[in-house]
């Protein structure tokens, strides 16, 4: 497999080698992040429903991905939407993230680092 990009190997054996690439890890990291309630968006990113027009390789922006020991750190940078706990939020993207890196790739997350990078006055809480 000869590919500039970095990837991370999950497994080796007879068959060959698997081996994701950072850019899946960070597209599944803003998947996951954009679900959780109360984000609006991932910072510098482009709004919930041009994703769908434009492709998932967008949600990719605002998560960076490091790889240290064969443990995954992620750094995501979110919008809030305004009303909504910041603590909460943040905890809730997490695990999330932890759980859908996981699940879907076998690696293991060591880190899920939130930075809130703007308050979205538009996508309030409803009451």
């Amino acid at each position: 497999m000869a590919d500039d990009r970095k990837g991370y190997k999950i497994r080796e054996d007879n068959l060959g080698e698997i081996q994701i690439a950072d850019e899946v890890v960070a597209i599944i990291a803003g998947l996951a992040t954009t679900e959780v309630e109360g984000v609006s968006s991932m910072a510098g990113n482009i709004t919930n429903e041009l994703v769908s027009r434009l492709g998932a390789k967008n949600l990719s922006k605002g998560v960076r991905i490091s790889m240290e020991d064969n443990k995954v750190s992620v750094d995501a940078a979110i919008n809030i939407a305004y009303g909504y706990g910041i603590p909460e939020v943040s905890e809730k993207v997490q695990e999330k993230v932890k759980s859908a890196i996981e699940n879907m790739t076998g690696l293991t997350v060591e880190h899920v680092n939130v930075r809130i990078a703007e308050v979205d006055m538009k996508a309030g809480k409803k009451k």
